[in-house]
């Protein structure tokens, strides 16, 4: 049974309005109360007024403490925290120094973020939630009954385990540092690294390979593997990945090795490829010969032979669950193609290393979130300065307006500036709470003297393009493309299939596009501001080829290589020029 589609409200009526300011308030009563009396918040010169104008009071239950935050809690960033969180990297680690940190107690693991933009990733401890019992969205989607199994493409390796010792010398717990996605499925199902070795031969309920695959870090074999055990069960129902990309390249991937695949479940044998020789032992345990499923997949044939192939190869599938959502929807055409049309591509929510702020507003709609977290989340307007003054409340926004979010968390981050656009919606008439889309990343926008480019406005060009005329785009980057002047922006596109007849008109239309988005374009092209944008097509497989350049030079967990939607970087901007093919 379908649910009923929720459709926002273009202004917030009184009793949702007071519904909502009273979760956020006793939330945030809530938060400062735990934090305030932490080693960051009893020492940082920053909270010193909100410190003087509290002493005496009940934190998490005076009311007048609200006004207090408001007033006395500064905007902060990454540097405000940085200096601490550097504690849980001296050696030894000792309890005395690190309990009580940021937050309560001794996190549970430490995020790293993607750093997709090349620069050095930042580290946010997460601490055990506290304030909440109610499962988080994510925690929902991954614990969904089915009577089939699911696919879950998800790393569980981490970056660096640090002990903490006790006052007796002892070890009292260790802490993962690890991206995001990985502490987070780890905490959702109770996966305690203590005992991983427990673990590691074992095909946990509902899934379809052992535990053991979450431990392969080499982007291709990972996909390989992954795929490799999804298609020996023919029950498989569901997909949960962190980025839609990830199915993208698991079948391309399926795509170049099918005979290789096939083979082996057809014989029972892992294929000899490169990066899993530390967890052969395991998949081999759990795999055996099936040569009448790798008939009926032979028959089938490789993904590209087929519209819908998935669902011939999977006939229960129902939902693929990741990010979909911004720069990743460019990919759902091409999912969709796979897919069929009957397989819900549903997206996770939105959220960063930082914090969880909302989920999807309806299951079928992957652009549009409502605001929900455990955390207190405030705004502000992007077309003001960002300053302490002009934050807002969630009930203060403007359907139609951008705002930047603004993070009070459980964590111990206060008032932390996210680097992230969104834009308002309306209100959700169940609880009243903000409704919202994706605008795109603040430092991932391209900045002319005359105007910026943001994530949504690059979107909206590669949507212009993306069609049988032009050419079908599979996935996109930008530059700003200085190799002439005046400069522009400059497109990296991967298509599908061949450059169609309309492709001269490519650069015109990109720059009408443009211009719908923000008219500074047409006074700044009269003026030699600024050139038609430049439209280059690399060859076909260069995106998943990034992916893996990138995992591997970095050694960036699998869960966390993605493309940037605008490419800052010298040196990636020098390898993706090198696999140019053609220039429209």
């Amino acid at each position: 049974m379908s649910l009923p589609t929720v459709k926002p409200l273009s202004t917030l009526p009184p009793e949702l309005k007071a519904a909502l300011q009273e979760r956020t308030e006793r939330s945030l009563r809530d938060i400062v109360g735990a934090n305030i009396t932490t080693h960051y918040g009893v020492s940082v010169p920053s909270l010193s007024l909100l410190r003087q104008v509290t002493a005496g009071k009940d934190v998490k239950e005076d009311p007048t403490v609200i006004v207090d935050f408001r007033q006395a809690v500064p905007l902060t960033d990454y540097g405000c925290y940085s200096p601490f969180i550097a504690n849980f990297f001296r050696h030894p680690c000792k309890q005395s120094e690190l309990e009580n940190l940021l937050a309560p107690g001794l996190p549970i693991y430490i995020a790293k973020s993607s750093s997709t933009t090349g620069n050095k990733s930042n580290l946010f401890p997460k601490y055990p939630r506290r304030l909440s019992t109610t499962p988080s969205s994510f925690a929902e989607r991954l614990h969904l009954s089915s009577s089939g199994k699911a696919v879950h493409i998800y790393c569980l390796a981490y970056r660096e385990l640090l002990e903490v010792i006790g006052e007796d010398g002892e070890v009292i717990k260790k802490i993962l540092v690890c991206i995001g996605s990985c502490g987070g499925v780890r905490n959702t199902e109770n996966w305690p690294v203590e005992t991983d070795s427990t673990r590691m031969g074992t095909i946990m309920p509902g899934h379809v390979s052992p535990w053991a695959t979450g431990f392969i870090t080499h982007h291709r074999s990972f996909l390989l593997i992954h795929a490799m055990f999804a298609l020996f069960d023919p029950t498989v129902e569901r997909f949960l990945m962190t980025f839609l990309t990830f199915f993208a390249d698991l079948i391309r991937y399926v795509q170049e090795d099918w005979d290789l695949l096939i083979t082996s479940v057809r014989d029972g044998t892992i294929p000899n490829i490169g990066h899993i020789e530390h967890v052969r032992t395991y998949l081999q345990a759990n795999f055996r010969a099936n040569p009448q499923r790798a008939e009926e997949l032979r028959n089938i044939g490789p993904p590209l032979n087929c519209p819908g192939w998935a669902q011939r190869v999977w006939p229960n599938l129902k939902t693929v669950l990741c990010i979909c959502s911004g720069m990743f929807a460019t990919l759902i055409p091409k999912a969709r193609s796979v897919l069929g049309p009957n397989v819900l591509i549903q997206n996770i929510g939105y959220g960063c290393t930082e914090c969880s702020i909302g989920r999807m507003l309806n299951i079928d709609d992957t652009e549009t979130f409502v605001l929900e977290t455990t955390d207190v989340v405030e705004f502000l307007d992007t077309s003001e300065a960002l300053v302490h003054d002009n934050i807002l409340q969630a009930w203060d926004l403007q359907p139609g307006k951008c705002y930047q979010p603004v993070a009070t968390t459980e964590d111990g981050l206060w008032r932390y500036l996210i680097d992230d656009i969104i834009q308002v919606t309306g209100f959700d008439p169940r609880n009243g709470s903000p409704v919202f889309k994706f605008y795109g990343r603040k430092n991932l926008a391209i900045r002319f003297p005359f105007t910026q480019i943001t994530e949504a406005h690059l979107v909206s060009v590669i949507r212009s393009l993306d069609t049988e005329d032009i050419a079908k785009i599979q996935e996109f980057t930008a530059v700003v493309d200085l190799r002439e002047l005046p400069q522009t922006v400059g497109f990296f596109l991967e298509i599908i299939g061949d450059i169609g007849p309309g492709a001269t008109a490519a650069r015109q239309k990109a720059f009408e596009a443009l211009v719908g988005t923000n008219e500074d374009h047409q006074r700044a092209f009269g003026a030699g501001q600024i050139r038609l944008p430049t439209i280059r097509i690399v060859k076909p497989g260069t995106f998943v080829e990034y992916r893996l350049w990138r995992g591997e030079s970095m050694d960036a967990g699998v869960g966390q290589i993605k493309v940037p939607i605008v490419m800052l970087n010298e040196e990636q901007q020098e390898w993706i020029t090198e696999r140019v093919i053609v220039e429209l």
